[in-house]
């Protein structure tokens, strides 16, 4: 009888043995989704609206992946935050890149986006109608980590007016605006795609000058890089005189460890639901494979060119 019993035991054991690693490996085979996190800007910028709405399709279209949309200063914190593995996508400008991006940077391209036009805001009613009518004004230049920053800043030192200045204040768009409104400082500079909300709002509310900035565009070429160009506001965009300005691209970045057949997918929804995205702001109407794949100094992701080499115009 206790043989028996031992019998029965050893029996059960050997299931039980037997059926542990096949609920182990059930447990085990469960994955955890791929986060993106997307390292944008202001949530009244352009960065913010084109990254929203890429979260959204990179959601209801890849199931194993959960993107998410992070709001930072803009193109020199996400460069950081993409590099130091915080964010694994993120809007840069052209001009924050080094010239040669440094071997082991953790950082590859998708795609030239659209292009940033530097806004140089002030009120209508007011003494400020070329650049060097800044000297002696108070000028927001920008939030610590942006791109407006880094522009701005080349401008004012390539036109000799930086040192001039009343006072520099180092405020995003939300704020440059509200400084104005308020009469806190005299001008603001925002880099953005057509059009800036936060712009647009103002131009709407308040009789507002975009001053031309065309002549800056070659010397700024000269002394930095060859990134910069002249583009116009149009009238359409603020209901303002039109003028011409300075441009730089601006790029869609990535980290470099991310899988080849991810960042292919995510590439490949950015191409193909170009009008979803141009619906969360116009500027992504601008985006084509054409142009897309010039993201010099930095080379395309082997995922994103693979998707370029397959998908030629």
């Amino acid at each position: 009888m206790a043989g028996r019993r031992l019998h029965t035991l050893a029996v059960a054991v050997a299931v039980v043995s037997t059926a542990l690693p096949v609920s182990a490996a059930c447990t085990s085979g469960v994955t955890e989704p791929t986060r993106l996190r997307i390292a944008t800007g202001s949530a009244t910028a352009v960065y913010y609206a084109v990254g929203q709405s890429l979260a959204g399709i990179l959601n209801r279209e890849l199931p194993d992946v959960t993107a998410s949309v992070v709001v930072t200063a803009a193109s020199a914190e996400n460069v950081s935050l993409v590099s130091s593995g915080q964010a694994e996508l993120g809007f840069t400008q052209a001009d924050i890149l080094p010239v040669a991006a440094p071997a082991g940077a953790g950082m590859s391209a998708i795609a030239r986006v659209y292009d940033d036009l530097l806004h140089l805001v002030t009120r209508a009613q007011g003494p400020i109608h070329q650049l060097e009518d800044l000297r002696g004004r108070r000028v927001a230049i920008g939030a610590p980590g942006s791109g407006t920053a880094v522009t701005a800043g080349r401008l004012l030192a390539v036109a000799e007016v930086d040192d001039d200045l009343a006072e520099t204040l180092r405020l995003g768009i939300d704020d440059s605006v509200a400084a104005l409104r308020a009469g806190k400082i005299d001008a603001f500079f925002f880099s953005g795609g057509l059009p800036v909300k936060a712009v647009a709002d103002f131009a709407a509310e308040t009789s507002a000058r975009f001053v031309d900035l065309g002549q800056w565009v070659e010397p700024l070429r000269r002394s930095y890089r060859e990134v910069y160009v002249g583009r116009d506001i149009p009238a359409s965009a603020y209901g303002t005189e039109p003028v011409t300005t300075v441009a730089v691209p601006n790029y869609l970045v990535v980290a470099t460890a991310l899988p080849e057949q991810l960042v292919y997918d995510v590439t490949r929804l950015l191409m193909q639901r170009r009008d979803e995205l141009s619906g969360a702001h116009p500027a992504a109407a601008r985006l084509n494979a054409q142009s897309a794949i010039t993201t010099t100094p930095l080379a395309l992701h082997p995922g994103a060119a693979r998707y370029y080499q397959t998908h030629k115009p």
